[in-house]
C-alpha cells in the first residue's frame, strides 16, 4: 500500500501544467485531493475525471492566492471539511517576459504575492497541524531560475530564488518533527506558463512534459532531499555555474533571454 493512500492533499495551481500532473500522479496514489485554482469550471472538469477513473474524494475550492486574503479563504474551506493536509503542493505560481522598466507594475507585484507571499502564508496556516501531528510533507515549485540572476524574467526568478532558500531553511527547521519539504526546481516544462508570461515563441522549444518532472519531485520528496532539479541537462548546467562568476552566468542570461527587438543593441 503506498504510504499517502487515503490521505489529503492540497494542490494549488492544480488547472493546469505542473499542478494537474500533481493531481492525476497524487489521485493515482490513492490520495485524496483538495484543488485550487481561479479556474472553477477548469478545476470541476478535472475533479470530475479523476473521480471516474480513482476511487478517492475530491474538493474544489476556486480561489485567487494573489489576493491577500486567497490563503486564509483556502484554509477555512478545508477547516470547514474537517480535512487534515498531509502533503501540501505550493505550486501556484506565474512569470512575467520582458524589460522591468517598461512592465505592468501591478503584474510583477501580483507575482510576488503568489509565487512568494502566498506560499509562505499556506505553508504558515498547514504546518501547525503537521507538527501536532508528526507528519506531513510540502513541495514548493521553484525554477531552474532559482540559481541564478534572469534578466527579463528579474522579478520570477528573484521569486523562485526565495522559494528555493524558504524550502531549504524550513526542510532543517521541520525535520526534527517528522515532516519533508522539498523545493522542485523544473527547466522548461509543457504548461500555460510561457504564453501567459509572454515568452516569444522560440522560448517554448525543449519543454518537458510535466509527469516525468512531478515523477522526480515526489521521488526526491520520499528520499528526503530539500531540493531536486529534473533532468541531467537542468543539473548539469546548474552545476557548471560552480566554476565562473555570476557576472559571467548574469550576461550570458542576458545574452540568451534578451527580446527579439532589442537584439543587436
Amino acid at each position: 500500500m503506498n504510504r499517502r493512500q487515503g490521505k489529503w492533499a492540497l494542490v494549488t495551481g492544480a488547472s493546469a501544467g505542473i499542478g494537474l500532473a500533481f493531481a492525476e500522479k497524487l489521485a493515482a496514489e490513492g490520495m485524496n485531493l483538495v484543488l485550487t485554482a481561479r479556474r472553477a469550471e477548469r478545476l470541476e472538469q478535472i475533479a470530475t475525471r479523476l473521480r471516474e477513473s480513482r476511487d478517492i474524494s475530491i474538493e474544489i475550492c476556486a480561489t485567487d492566492l494573489s489576493h491577500e486574503q486567497g490563503p486564509a479563504a483556502v484554509f477555512q474551506f478545508t477547516e470547514s471539511k474537517g480535512i487534515a493536509v498531509d502533503l501540501l503542493v505550493n505550486n501556484a505560481g506565474v512569470g512575467g517576459y520582458g524589460e522591468f522598466r517598461t512592465s505592468d507594475l501591478r503584474r510583477q507585484l501580483d507575482m510576488v504575492r503568489l509565487n512568494c507571499a502566498a506560499v509562505v502564508h499556506l505553508t504558515h496556516l498547514y504546518l501547525p497541524g503537521m507538527v501536532a501531528r508528526n507528519r506531513g510533507e510540502i513541495i514548493i515549485t521553484a525554477s531552474t531560475a532559482s540559481f541564478q540572476p534572469t534578466p527579463y524574467i528579474d522579478v520570477y526568478g528573484a521569486s523562485k530564488a526565495f522559494d528555493l532558500h524558504f524550502a531549504e531553511g524550513l526542510a532543517a527547521e521541520v525535520a526534527r518533527h517528522g515532516i519533508r519539504v522539498c523545493a522542485l526546481c523544473p527547466g522548461p516544462t509543457e504548461s500555460e506558463f510561457h504564453e501567459i508570461a509572454g515568452v516569444p515563441e522560440e522560448g517554448h522549444r525543449n519543454r518537458v512534459p510535466a509527469a516525468p518532472v512531478v515523477d522526480v519531485g515526489l521521488r526526491a520528496l520520499d528520499a528526503g532531499k530539500t531540493f531536486v532539479i529534473p533532468g541531467a541537462k537542468n543539473r548539469w548546467q546548474i552545476y557548471l555555474q560552480r566554476f565562473v562568476s555570476r557576472g559571467f552566468v548574469t550576461r550570458a542570461a542576458e545574452r540568451v533571454l534578451r527580446p527579439p527587438h532589442l537584439r543587436g543593441q
